[in-house]
Parts: C-alpha cells; structure tokens; sequence
C-alpha cells in the first residue's frame, strides 16, 4: 500500500517474552518493510474456552514499554539485543528502555555534547532527535552548558547525569544512585500534580 501497511500483535495470551515481540517486530519491519507495529494487552472478551485464559490482566505498563523500544529500534538505530536479550527478556517495569539502556551502559557516559557525535547524543536520556539536532546546530556558534541545554527544552533532570558541558564535570555517580534519583524526581512531580489537581475542587 502506498501509505505503508502495519499490523498488531496481542500481548499477554502467550508466554512471549518482551525479547521475542520485539525480535519478531524487527523481522516485520526489516522483512515486511511494515510501517508500523501495535501492541495490545490480551483481554479475553468471553467465556470461549478456545480462547487463552490467563491470571492476571497485562499490564498497561508493558504495552507502552514495548511502545518505547519499539520507538528506539526505529528512530534511534538501537538493536533488540541492546534493549533486552536472552538472559534478560522482559522490559523494565520501572524506567523506559532507553534509561535502562543507558544505566546498563554507564561506561558510554558522560557524553560531552560539545564534541559527540549526534549518534551518540541521541542516545542519552532526556534528549529526542529534534534535540540533539538542536545541540548539533548551536554549538557551532558558541559552547553550550547546562543553562543552554534547559532552553534547547532537554529534559535536564534526566541528562543532567549522562552529559557534560561546558562547565563543571559531570559527578560520578553510580547506575543504582542515577535511578534512585530519577525515580524520586518522578514521584516528587505526580504527588505535585496530584495535589495540584485537588486543590482545584
């Protein structure tokens, strides 16, 4: 079709693991040349003992985890083994795929984003690809430090930990330290909004 065919895969109804859908996505993409790949949590919609009975609903989490890294494997040149393999099949619950990428990886880091490459920057956590387009462009005209990367709109709570500028180095915390700090941060802000929200009514 000219405007690209797609297809969905149900989630949840059969053991796959998060490793397996996502090699079978490559495949598609690679194979089928598909323009884009759904995920959906299986839900049994009857009583039909034909169909797969299971425990437990899956979990909304999983589908917008398999969304994510699915989203690095086209748009970011991530490999399926980097996201998960063989001996760890299933996405992280907790942090999206490219933070526990770049945790399982500390040794990349920190990138100075006055001299990686764009490859490379587009791989650091809280930086998309119109971003590191952003930081490729104005740092041809003068070094950029922190105060530029928060007006470029980077999410500087997250790269703050995987960047250094043109300032003060990076400080050397460890993978675990990173995501006891990024998950604080995160739950700081719901309990902000969520009280925000009350104080409305």
């Amino acid at each position: 079709a000219p405007a690209g065919q797609s297809t969905q895969m149900v989630i949840g109804a059969t053991p796959e693991t998060d490793f397996q859908i996502l090699y079978l996505s490559r495949f598609f993409y690679r194979q089928y040349h598909l323009k884009r790949v759904y995920y959906s949590g299986y839900v049994p919609i009857s009583n039909d003992n034909r169909l797969p009975a299971i425990g437990t609903p899956v979990p909304m989490i999983r589908e917008n985890r398999l969304y994510q890294a699915d989203w690095l494997m086209r748009f970011y040149h991530f490999k399926v083994e980097e996201i998960v393999d063989a001996e760890n099949p299933l996405l992280d619950t907790q942090l999206d795929p490219k933070l526990s990428w770049a945790l399982r990886n500390i040794h990349v880091f920190p990138v100075d984003i006055n001299k990686a490459d764009y490859l490379l920057i587009i791989r650091v956590p809280g930086i998309g690809i119109q971003s590191a387009r952003k930081i490729v462009e104005a740092r041809k005209f003068s070094r950029l430090n922190m105060h530029h990367l928060v007006k470029l709109g980077i999410a500087v709570n997250r790269a703050k930990y995987f960047v250094i500028a043109s300032e003060a180095p990076a400080k050397d915390y460890q993978p675990m330290q990173i995501k006891q700090f990024i998950l604080a941060e995160g739950n700081s802000k719901y309990k902000k909004n969520f009280s925000a929200q009350l104080n409305m009514f």
